[in-house]
């Protein structure tokens, strides 16, 4: 068989299968197919994804015991639940739940035009929350990630939320503006847009090569496998819909939130963030939770959970068991 005929009997064999698909997603009807999580193979690969109600496709992890106590990971800009590997692995040893999945837009979940949004991000953690059952569950999110957990844990429904760990995060507000005058300038986030729109490929070097991890700083160990697993993640997602959440990370006010936050809240950051400078968040944010505690650690960068995971997972740790 030539290689010509051999493309036509795989194109029959994958419109065979295509249409035995179709069939049983036609034969549950569309109510089964939003309510439960589906497990899509893709080669020898298995893919856990839920659909959300605008027909949006979310990829998770979902490992260990499902009796455990699940610990729920939200990954920061541009990135994907693969940000968490260290924190995956740690914790899943220690006996947890461990879950992480990628936004909207990121990673290997759709990639959206529409809904990249602070608002639908948290929506789509309700609709998994549910989809998974997670109960007692501990929310932890750096950076964009930290204002997703925000959102949702101020919307969570009482018993799906025991605690929350925001790491790094931009809540309550980045961007400078006459009630924030300590924030970041709208300039600084036009850059980004701009950048990324110019050269999406090279900006991804650049943040990581520099200060996202601090490896800019004087006397920095560099790992070059660190800047390229950034940039392999951060290709993965879609360009619109990473272009967006600029404005949704950076724009966001989430005052609120913070304020209607009724369980534990422990805030992480390094005090040489170049990214989410710490005094304009962390410690502004403790102060408007009702449960908050604020660690800083000296000369830790805006990736700290990569470079220093080593200090980071046992205080989270510790935090959890208290």
């Amino acid at each position: 068989m030539n290689g010509l005929e051999d493309r036509a009997g795989v194109t029959r064999r994958e419109l065979l299968e295509g249409a035995l698909a179709l069939g049983a997603v036609a034969a549950v009807g569309p109510a089964a197919q939003a309510a439960a999580p589906d497990r899509t193979a893709r080669g020898d690969a298995s893919m856990a994804t839920i659909t959300v109600k605008d027909g949006t496709t979310i990829f998770y992890k979902d490992w260990g015991p499902k009796t455990a106590q699940p610990i729920v990971f939200h990954h920061g800009w541009p990135l994907s639940s693969d940000d968490w590997d260290a924190q995956m692995l740690y914790f899943l040893q220690q006996g947890f739940r461990v879950i992480a999945h990628d936004r909207r837009g990121h990673g290997r979940s759709t990639q959206t035009d529409t809904g990249n949004d602070m608002a639908t991000y948290a929506a789509d953690v309700v609709e998994l929350a549910e989809a998974l059952d997670l109960k007692n569950a501990v929310h932890i999110g750096h950076s964009t990630g930290g204002g997703e957990v925000a959102a949702y844990v101020a919307r969570a429904k009482p018993g799906r939320v025991a605690k929350a760990v925001l790491v790094g995060a931009i809540p309550p507000l980045m961007l400078k503006t006459a009630a924030n005058p300590g924030g970041t300038p709208m300039e600084v986030f036009d850059g980004f847009r701009a950048a990324l729109a110019a050269n999406r490929a090279q900006f991804y070097l650049d943040v990581p090569t520099g200060p996202f991890y601090g490896f800019n700083r004087p006397g920095a160990k560099v790992s070059q496998g660190t800047i390229q697993n950034w940039w392999r993640q951060g290709m993965m997602g879609g360009a619109k819909a990473q272009y967006d959440c600029i404005k949704a990370f950076s724009e966001t006010d989430q005052t609120e939130d913070l304020k209607r936050i009724q369980v534990p809240v422990l805030f992480l950051h390094g005090d040489d963030d170049q990214v989410v400078p710490i005094t304009d968040s962390a410690m502004r944010a403790v102060k408007l939770v009702k449960k908050g505690e604020l660690k800083v650690y000296k000369g830790y960068p805006h990736g700290m959970l990569t470079t220093h995971a080593d200090t980071i997972n046992p205080d989270l740790l510790a935090f959890i068991r208290k």
